[in-house]
């Protein structure tokens, strides 16, 4: 059968054809031949042959389950029309097919017709509240379109329903609560963490990917036990037979310029591409040649984009060919170091690192934290967001840079507008954070409002979320006793005009755990002061290595309550916060993170520093021991919530527990806390 077609039997085919109209061509056979057409290529004539069997053989009673391969056939074929006619005459038949009205709504999805792509799964679920365990699944698959469609929409509310339903119904499937928790985090709906009789607080944990961790917990071994446990599942394990590990090629002392490749899905318009194109720009092309692997969507007319392009030696779009296929041209260029600026941020391709088609695998710039993988052996920060005693946070081999921030010196900002043209009012004094919502939790809303209680007048200017997240804060934020409208929204913007505006404000207040990055450098670059407290994850002490840089550490507090007290104070007195700003432009030009040619050349000494460990087989081993316990011990300790306490405590609430899971069955020692010395 496999081979019926490669010689273009025309007459084998005709009396394939003969037979499904005379009715003599079984079922089981239409389907091998079928998919035998499809898998060599041949899918008109699969298409074909389906068409004339429905034709001819219409008292079949599968007669639905072949419009709906026929229907899988002409998808295949980009024949969107055709699909739906045939998946309407496969619900026709048996309006009780699940996969027919998933797929329907999909395919009205690819059209742009999200309200009957969601009218189409509101169907099928209506239909299916009487669950069996045959439905189990596809309801839960159509709950999860539903709701991934109506975020997409900006139905923020119907999709965070629809989500609850899924999650009720499978609460230990964690896609749909990843999803969920997220949402929440989005719209300012605290605490974002319920339970009900269905499901548990510990099942919602699980269900929360990193990246949303960061937001709600400043916990930096459960971020990286998260972050291993996710790598488990993202990525599993591969099939590596045709990726054979690479050894470093010799290129210390030889005079060849290191290939550098960047993966990434931000290399546009974006917060990552604004911070790496003058990077690109700025790579010694003597010493370093540099491969940009683009996996993120199409853009037209995008100026970072073009930039980068001239930047780089060689662009490569790999947004449409598969991770192995993308493993095998990363593999045919020989790059030497491959760096993830992604993690786990989106449109991520993760997998293409497990590969290993570079011999050596480095995380930078995209993501805040460990990647807590067996393939990742290096991560480039800075030593204020991970100073050496925290190095154990990590399962890579952290190397530095001077600010893990690098901005861009030629961003074109608009002409500023007065306080009137940007909604504020013009003698206020102006607190602002442009963090996005998700950052916002209940405990740093809370201080806020104490700030703004304690200094009458005063004005909380936010970046804009949808009206009814603006609304809720705003009526939190008379449960605090503070006038809604001291909240002021400021409406999205362009980059520029959005730059402009910024240095209106008097000061920046930083959220936590899940502190500014990009935003607070935009801040600073604007000569607006950033008041931080940093914590223990990367996330957290991120915006504080940006104030460092700036020249401004007075800035960076230590505890939430000096926060407090700081914001106020120089809300009461506007002269000590003019010296702070005095200082920061004074040093505008000569500050650490302004000097991206100093940042360029100390990275390419790192780049130059691993390649030569590599050379010397010294390549650091990813340490993942004990992390499966490290994750059960702070999802324990997630769920009690508390939001900031200092490392000794930190690490002594660890160790405690860590001795009673000993106690209950030897752990191996670790270099983190389980250790000889400490245990």
């Amino acid at each position: 059968m496999n081979n019926m077609f490669a010689s273009d039997s025309i007459a084998l085919f005709a009396s394939l054809l003969e037979r499904a109209r005379n009715q003599q061509l079984p079922l089981t056979e239409l389907f091998q031949v079928a998919e035998t057409l499809s898998a060599s290529g041949q899918k008109a004539l699969a298409a074909e042959l389906y068409k004339v069997w429905i034709a001819f053989n219409e008292a079949s009673p599968f007669l639905h389950i072949v419009y709906f391969n026929y229907s899988v056939t002409l998808r295949q074929m980009d024949d969107i029309p055709g699909s739906i006619h045939a998946l309407r005459a496969c619900l026709k038949l048996n309006p009780d097919f699940a996969q027919a009205h998933i797929n329907l709504g999909r395919a009205y999805e690819d059209c742009g017709l999200n309200l009957q792509a969601i009218q189409q799964w509101r169907t099928y679920v209506d239909a299916t509240g009487d669950i069996t365990p045959d439905r189990t699944s596809h309801r839960l698959m159509t709950l999860q379109h539903i709701g991934r469609v109506m975020e997409g929409a900006g139905l923020l509310e119907e999709a965070e329903t629809a989500l609850w339903q899924a999650i009720e119904l499978r609460p230990d499937k964690p896609e749909s609560g990843q999803h969920w928790l997220s949402l929440r985090q989005h719209q300012c709906k605290w605490p974002i963490i319920v339970t009900s009789e269905h499901v548990t607080g510990r099942q919602l944990v699980d269900a929360m990917s990193p990246l949303p961790l960061g937001c709600y917990s400043d916990d930096p071994l459960f971020q990286l036990a998260k972050a291993s446990r996710y790598i488990k599942t993202l990525v599993g394990r591969p099939d590596l037979s045709e990726f054979p590990r690479k050894a470093p090629r010799q290129k210390t002392g030889t005079g060849e310029r290191l290939r550098i490749g960047y993966v990434s899905s931000d290399l546009r318009d974006h917060a990552v591409g604004f911070a790496l194109r003058e990077v690109l720009e700025l790579h010694d092309k003597e010493s370093v040649e540099i491969y940009a692997y683009y996996c993120g969507e199409p853009r037209v007319n995008d100026a970072t984009q073009e930039r980068i392009k001239q930047a780089v030696d060689c662009w490569r779009d790999i947004a449409t060919i598969d991770d192995v296929a993308a493993a095998r041209q990363i593999a045919a260029d020989e790059i030497d170091i491959l760096v993830d600026v992604n993690g786990f941020t989106k449109h991520a391709r993760t997998k293409i690192f497990a590969y290993r088609p570079a011999p050596v695998n480095v995380s930078f710039c995209g993501y805040p934290g460990s990647m807590g993988s067996p393939f990742h052996q290096y991560l480039i920060a800075d030593e204020q967001i991970v100073p050496p005693e925290t190095e154990l946070y990590y399962s890579e081999r952290v190397l530095r840079i001077p600010c893990n921030q690098p901005i861009d010196r030629k961003r074109v900002i608009a002409a500023p507008p007065s306080r009137t043209e940007a909604g504020l009012p013009e003698n206020a004094f102006v607190f602002a954070c442009f963090n996005g919502m998700q950052k916002t939790t209940a405990a740093s809303f809370a201080r806020w409002m104490e700030i703004l209680a304690a200094t009458p007048g005063s004005v909380l200017w936010l970046l804009a979320g949808a009206d009814a997240v603006n609304q809720r804060l705003r009526d939190t934020a008379a449960r605090y006793g503070v006038e809604p409208e001291r909240l002021i929204f400021a409406p999205k913007a362009a980059n520029a005009h959005h730059l402009a505006r910024i240095g209106l404000a008097d000061l920046f207040l930083d959220t936590f755990p899940y502190g500014a990055h990009s935003t607070a450098a935009d801040a600073i670059t604007m000569g607006l002061p950033v008041l931080t407290v940093p914590g223990k994850t990367f996330a957290s002490r991120f915006c504080s290595s940006i104030v460092a840089a700036a020249g401004i550490p007075e800035l960076i507090c230590e505890t939430p309550e000096e926060y407090r007290e700081k914001a106020i104070a120089f809300a009461k007195d506007r002269p000590s916060l003019a010296a702070v700003r005095a200082s920061l432009q004074s040093q505008r030009e000569t500050s650490v993170l302004r000097d991206i040619p100093a940042l360029v050349r100390r990275l390419e000494e790192v780049f130059w520093q691993i390649q030569g460990e590599c050379e010397r087989g010294e390549m650091p081993v990813p340490d993942l021991t004990n992390l499966d316990v490290y994750y059960e011990i702070g999802a324990e300790l997630m769920l009690e919530n508390q939001e900031f306490e200092d490392d000794a405590t930190y690490r002594r609430r660890y160790r405690e527990k860590l001795a009673r899971w000993n106690d209950h069955s030897p752990l191996p020692f670790d270099k983190r806390l389980w250790t000889k010395e400490g245990a």
